[in-house]
């Protein structure tokens, strides 16, 4: 069971965000979406977290999958399984 939902850093128009919230709808994994573009406050956020500024950006405790492909996240995850069991991810 999500303690807390995961942050998802995207920005609008991004075909690589599109793809990324799509994978996460059909996962049936709910994210804390925030849109850096439209509130900067969320870009100093990512970068704070992540070190760069680069979208989509996944956050979720201590797993943290920055500027990312959906493949180049499955390929993290799946390395990670407590996170993929606690996120319900079927990878």
């Amino acid at each position: 069971m999500v303690k807390t939902l995961p942050i998802l850093y995207v920005k609008p128009g991004c075909p690589w965000c599109t793809q990324a919230l799509e994978f996460f709808a059909q996962q049936g994994v709910k994210c804390d979406i925030k849109d850096v573009i439209a509130d900067m406050h969320q870009m100093r956020q990512l970068v704070a977290t992540t070190g760069q500024s680069k979208c989509p950006s996944f956050c979720y405790g201590d797993f943290i999958v920055a500027d990312f492909s959906v493949d180049e996240f499955i390929a993290k995850v799946k390395k990670n399984t407590q996170v993929c069991q606690e996120l319900g991810l079927k990878v």
